[in-house]
């Protein structure tokens, strides 16, 4: 059971600049955490940091999970939506949902899949390539992705782009119902696109 997801003193240095420090936070299932600031202040790399993509230059990202301390055993179960994740374009919506879930080590359950990516709006294109897609669709893939294996941390890099106003209201719902039993991160410029949160890191302000 996940218990805690928190960063410590965070700081990233990129070619001797510093993107940002003492970064910190602390949430738990039923909590958010906001990421704000302009272009090239760190969000993204923030977003990595606390997914397991990237490793900070100070400090260290926690969560408690069935009694362990360490990020890495939490990584299956994090999902993850943003700008620069890459769906495989020659396969089709169902087969990168498939893949998702064999990379984890699960099945899915009978219909779960084509169930979930009707519910994002691609019922009738689930076994086209993802390369013939708009971006919007793209998108759509993207948080069909991110959910098909439940995860309980929800990591949402620039949650709204490339979606018209179906698309919107859907990923608000969706911010809604991950916040009935999980842990949403949202990294936005945008603030409206969360309009309430449990922590708030404004990277802008900080030197």
């Amino acid at each position: 059971m996940l218990t805690q997801l928190s960063g410590k003193n965070l700081k990233k240095v990129f070619n001797r600049r510093v993107i940002f420090k003492e970064v910190a936070f602390a949430l738990h299932p039923g909590q958010s955490l906001l990421i704000t600031g302009p272009n090239g202040s760190g969000k993204s790399t923030l977003v990595k940091i606390i997914s397991g993509v990237l490793t900070p230059t100070e400090g260290e990202v926690e969560a408690v999970w069935n009694g362990s301390r360490t990020l890495r055993d939490l990584l299956p179960l994090i999902g993850l939506v943003s700008p620069y994740l890459q769906m495989y374009e020659e396969f089709s919506a169902r087969e990168n949902l498939e893949f998702a879930l064999a990379a984890r080590g699960l099945r899915s359950l009978s219909g779960g899949v084509v169930r979930l990516l009707e519910e994002f709006q691609l019922g009738g294109r689930i076994d086209d390539p993802v390369r013939t897609f708009s971006s919007g669709m793209k998108q759509r893939v993207k948080y069909a992705f991110a959910l098909v294996h439940r995860p309980p941390i929800l990591i949402l890099d620039e949650p709204m782009s490339n979606l018209d106003t179906r698309g919107m209201d859907l990923v608000a719902s969706i911010m809604a119902e991950q916040l009935k039993e999980g842990i949403l991160v949202v990294a936005t410029n945008d603030v409206d696109d969360l309009k309430t949160c449990d922590c708030r890191v404004d990277l802008g302000r900080r030197e």
